[in-house]
């Protein structure tokens, strides 16, 4: 189902440091590269959440660098 997707990597008190997807996306599979470089991370414990019209997820990520 196509919608606005969010896809956004916290550290682990909450705050927000990466914003990989904001926009409106077509139904289907996709494939997001995630450069921790890029945001300034360190190895340790992230959470990302995926978040569609409907749905909401949180998972946990292991970073090693």
């Amino acid at each position: 189902k196509s919608g606005f997707v969010s896809l956004k990597v916290y550290d682990l008190v909450g705050k927000e440091v990466a914003s990989l997807v904001n926009q409106n996306q077509n139904a289907g599979t996709y494939v997001v590269d995630f450069n921790s470089s890029d945001y300034g991370l360190t190895s340790g414990i992230y959470f990302y959440k995926i978040s569609s019209e409907g749905f909401s997820d949180v998972r946990k990520m292991i970073l090693t660098k």
